[in-house]
């Protein structure tokens, strides 16, 4: 189900389409799938690494601690799954 189709307007609001959305099967399937592969790697980042909001201001110097953050999330999955040993 798409938010804008051709020329129509839905009368349902879009939480209630969301909500027709997730609990189609496909979108059961594809939000069953959000527990392994993105939350996780949020979750890390904000709990375990305390990133909860950027110290830098404008985009390129938050882009740059973001991709950081990021590394470093990576090679602790290396670390931890024994890469190099």
């Amino acid at each position: 189900m798409a938010f804008f189709e051709k020329g129509q307007v839905s009368p349902l609001p879009y939480t209630e389409r969301m909500k027709q959305a997730i609990d189609s099967p496909e979108g059961r399937r594809r939000y069953g799938q959000r527990m392994a592969t993105v939350e996780p790697v949020f979750g890390n980042l904000r709990h375990n690494k305390r990133l909860d909001r950027f110290t830098l201001r404008g985009q390129a110097k938050v882009n740059t601690q973001w991709h950081l953050f990021c590394l470093v999330h990576n090679i602790e999955k290396l670390a931890h799954h024994g890469y190099g040993r």
